[in-house]
């Protein structure tokens, strides 16, 4: 059982890189975007939908590590519920833009580049709380 959570842990902390890469290239592509009035294209929807799935697929392993871990072993200290509820709204800020994905192009790329520069921030909030911080 020990193993499992190791191997969740892992999964986990390799996502969170895949989390960072995706949304430093969708802010980029997003800000480009906006800023040149680029229709929003499959790349864009790409890179959107990419980072919101990653963020739902990190929250779902957060949450069988804190289960599993919390009743195996460590029980639940602060810090990994306050990270837990941190991650949880950056998780709901990246989807945030799904509420203009009928809006005209110029507004669609400022939206989602807000929402993932929103989630971004809370990320690396969320990261801080923990023991490590962001030394991680």
């Amino acid at each position: 059982m020990e193993l499992i959570v190791e191997i969740v842990l892992m999964v986990h902390s390799i996502v969170r890189w895949l989390i960072v890469g995706v949304g430093v290239l969708a802010v980029l592509d997003l800000a480009v975007g906006w800023l040149f009035r680029r229709p929003f294209g499959q790349r864009d929807r790409g890179l959107v939908a990419a980072f919101t799935g990653l963020m739902d697929l990190q929250v779902l392993l957060g949450i069988i590590f804190l289960v599993w871990s919390g009743l195996a072993e460590d029980g639940f200290p602060f810090y990994r519920i306050a990270h837990g509820l941190i991650m949880l709204v950056a998780a709901g800020a990246a989807h945030l833009n799904v509420r203009w994905k009928t809006s005209p192009d110029r507004l669609r790329f400022r939206t989602a580049l807000t929402a993932i520069v929103i989630a971004l921030l809370l990320v690396t909030a969320g990261v801080a709380v923990l023991p490590d911080g962001l030394s991680r």
